[in-house]
């Protein structure tokens, strides 16, 4: 293979089989630097040939730099042998002479060698120099501290660390080491002790043409998984694990399709529905003024747990509290009431004299609500019922939705027709959403980035609101033209956007490039809200018109339960 026969014979190199973290490195290093050389290794580099040599069909590849990033990648799996061979072969080699000189001197702990060395590699950037040094001396001033040479390393941390004249608040904890030798204990010994940490930390800093990044192939293959899945309109599983012998690509049999249950417990349209944070409860409400809580079994199927009654007008609002052992529930323009999922019983009734509450939610620590009153404005209360603030002002209008950052550093609100306003709790700044169209419901995603809009033109916006406020997508098909149909976000890391629809559908939607990808079938009247369950990426619940909820999921063959079953669905009437 090459001139093998000029070089080292191969049985002569180490295999490191393992990469413990103390190695010295991770790559290109033996686990002994006193004993043995880089180029123990590596075998010498032959002149390269045809660097601007690509492959691949698509000719983007370059060769030098695939050659390269293998080599890297052998090296990194413990195949040393083999690495070395890839360089002498190829003719191509992993690092420059120059690099490797500057590796090995900072194994051998040569500090002042290996500054003048990166001098030389040919960095263009003096403050990626001034950066590499600093990391550099600073290891020599934490080596010579730990030999007990008190004085060399004072030396070291003015004419030398001080005089780069970057990181002053690194400088000044450096020189505390000096005053109190505590300051030396713990972390800054051990990565004084490791010089394989150092050589790690300088290959962040050093630009990757000079230095290839560790594990940069499983880097890159990683990236080409995470674009699979991406452009997969239909992955919705955790089982299974993907191949890199075959490209990604799920079916259609991924998404909940089937009526799997049909709950019949409400006696009028059934409004709304939210499953627990948990995934283990699903609460709904209907114009019976009724609120059920449902509990999902370990084998799926869902039962009545509780029967929630008191509000004398219907109910158009829930939320869960942060750890799901509370719910409120929001009368239309009427009172909030506070329930305990475990009893059953109602904690608390908040009000206001002469107004209605619309909204409610929950501060992310649990010990404080949120409502939006009918005069426009929000309040907040403590669990006992104490009023602490109330935002005055075109806060909110009457509409259900409330929306609360798990951060708690923003609040948001319908404050306008065509206007979402996102406040800051304690900083008070605003940013604002503006709409051509009337909006009529909104959710946030679980990660605060994101915000689905439902607008009266049969259309729903997502916007990022991290940062600047960007619309970034619009979903269609659905029909609405007289209700309030509400959107989720749902499925595997919140993948998919589902639905309700006036003509008796769901419908559900790939996030990231708008397709359609399902609608569902089955109810006799609108489709009022849907809830994804967030612990099941494959349990999807919807609230219709026609009094009835529906639990839809995979696509299943002769299902069997205990009780009554029809063409494989399972109705519930009734029962504990």
């Amino acid at each position: 293979m090459g001139r093998a026969e000029d070089e080292e014979p191969p049985s002569k190199r180490v295999k490191v089989s393992s990469r413990k973290s103390g190695d010295l490195s991770k790559s290109t290093l033996l686990s002994d630097p006193a004993s043995r050389s880089l180029d123990d290794l590596m075998a010498r580099p032959l002149v390269c040939q045809g660097d601007d040599d690509v492959v691949g069909a698509k000719r983007v590849v370059k060769k030098v730099e695939f050659v390269r990033i293998l080599a890297e990648a052998l090296y990194s799996l413990g195949y040393n042998i083999t690495g070395a061979l890839l360089e002498e072969e190829s003719g191509i080699p992993l690092q420059s002479s120059v690099v490797k000189l500057f590796m090995q001197q900072i194994l051998n702990g040569k500090w002042d060698e290996s500054v003048a060395t990166l001098h030389k590699i040919g960095l263009m950037d003096e403050k990626i120099i001034k950066l590499a040094s600093f990391v550099i001396l600073e290891q020599k001033f934490f080596e010579l501290l730990d030999g007990n040479n008190i004085m060399d390393a004072l030396k070291t941390l003015r004419s030398e660390i001080g005089s780069l004249c970057i990181n002053n608040d690194r400088v000044r904890e450096l020189s505390l080491c000096i005053l109190s030798p505590s300051q030396r204990v713990g972390q800054d010994v051990v990565r004084a002790n490791s010089r394989a940490k150092l050589l790690e930390e300088l290959q962040k800093l050093l630009p990757p043409t000079v230095i290839i990044r560790e594990q940069r192939l499983v880097h890159l293959v990683e990236q080409a998984l995470d674009l699979q899945l991406d452009a997969c309109r239909f992955h919705n599983s955790l089982v299974g694990e993907m191949s890199l012998l075959t490209d990604h690509q799920c079916g259609r049999d991924q998404i909940p399709s089937q009526t799997l249950q049909i709950l019949q417990d409400h006696s009028d349209e059934v409004w709304f529905l939210q499953f627990s944070h948990d995934g283990k409860y699903l609460a709904s409400s209907a114009a019976d003024c009724l609120v059920i809580l449902w509990e999902v079994k370990l084998d799926g199927l869902i039962c009545v747990k509780h029967r929630f009654s008191g509000h004398q007008k219907p109910v158009s609002y829930m939320s869960w509290s942060p750890n799901d052992h509370q719910l409120l529930t929001c009368g239309e323009e009427e009172v909030v009431r506070l329930w305990d999922v475990e009893s059953g019983d109602c904690i608390h009734i908040y009000e206001k004299n002469g107004l209605g509450l619309i909204s409610c939610g929950w501060a992310p620590d649990g010990n404080r609500i949120l409502c939006g009153v009918s005069d426009k404005s929000i309040s907040t209360w403590d669990l006992e019922g104490k009023e602490l603030e109330s935002w005055k002002g075109h806060r909110t209008i009457r509409i259900s939705d409330l929306g609360i950052t798990s951060d708690g550093k923003h609040v948001v609100s319908v404050c306008r027709d065509n206007m979402i306003l996102l406040f800051g709790w304690e900083s008070k700044a605003e940013k604002v959403i503006q709409e051509d169209q009337t909006i009529t419901s909104f959710v946030l995603s679980t990660d605060n980035k994101y915000l689905l809009v439902s607008l009266w033109n049969q259309e729903i916006h997502l916007w990022d609101i991290e940062g600047t406020v960007k619309l970034i997508s619009k979903y269609n098909g659905h029909k609405r033209s007289r209700f309030v149909v509400r959107s989720c976000f749902g499925g595997l890391d919140q993948a998919f956007i589902a639905s309700g629809s006036e003509d008796s559908q769901v419908y559900i939607w790939h996030k990231s490039s708008g397709e359609l990808v399902e609608t569902l079938a089955g109810h006799s009247g609108t489709v009022n809200c849907v809830s994804w369950n967030p612990a099941n990426p494959q349990m999807l619940a919807s609230a219709s018109d026609d009094h009835t909820i529906r639990i839809w999921g995979l696509n299943q063959v002769d299902v069997k339960h205990n009780e009554t079953v029809s063409n494989g669905v399972h109705y519930c009437n009734g029962g504990t």
